[in-house]
């Protein structure tokens, strides 16, 4: 009498490290489930990677600076003088208008990966 024919008659080997096995069985135990093999076929057939390219956050990164160097100078500028001027209050409002661009550009980017 010969054995049933498997299901799943294809093998799929590859290596990892000591570190990676850890992090692979935290995530295993995070989702209750103790054998590797499924926890793997799952994720290799239903999971799914994620690699964000957002140059907007590097921008947004710099924009943030230049607009805190400014409200410092700005709030120095106010110490020592006691004025406030229209154009230092302009330049702020649309250095912050250009970062609630941004940010509304990476969060719709964001909300859009599924």
């Amino acid at each position: 009498m010969s054995a049933p024919k498997r299901k799943r008659d294809v093998q799929l080997n590859f290596r990892v490290s000591p570190h990676e096995l850890e992090l692979i069985e935290s995530k295993m135990a995070q989702m209750g489930t103790a054998n590797r093999e499924a926890y793997l076929r799952k994720m290799a057939i239903d999971g799914y990677v994620v690699k964000l390219d957002l140059p907007e956050i590097k921008e947004l990164l710099s924009l943030m600076r230049r607009s805190s160097n400014n409200l410092n100078q700005l709030t120095k500028r106010v110490h020592e003088t006691g004025r406030v001027y229209d154009a230092d209050m302009e330049d702020i409002h649309q250095k912050q208008d250009a970062i609630w661009s941004g940010l509304n550009e990476v969060l719709a980017r964001l909300s859009s990966i599924s």
